[in-house]
């Protein structure tokens, strides 16, 4: 299916947040992620389903001053 990635069109085979990262190589990563705007939270990923057309956005936290 395709989805839209952090604003880049990518074609995936996951169903669901988590498989999607994992796909992606965040699967280890520490990240925060959004699904059409909505806050995913770690715990939900495994049960979050894509569809066609959604828009993920995943974000790792930044260290700074």
């Amino acid at each position: 299916m395709r989805i839209e990635v952090n604003g880049t069109p990518r074609d995936i085979a996951a169903t669901t947040v988590a498989d999607a990262l994992t796909e992606l190589g965040w699967a280890e990563a520490r990240v925060a992620t959004a699904l059409n705007g909505d806050f995913v939270p770690s715990g939900a990923r495994g049960t979050q389903a894509l569809r066609e057309g959604d828009r993920l956005e995943v974000l790792a936290p930044m260290q700074g001053g």
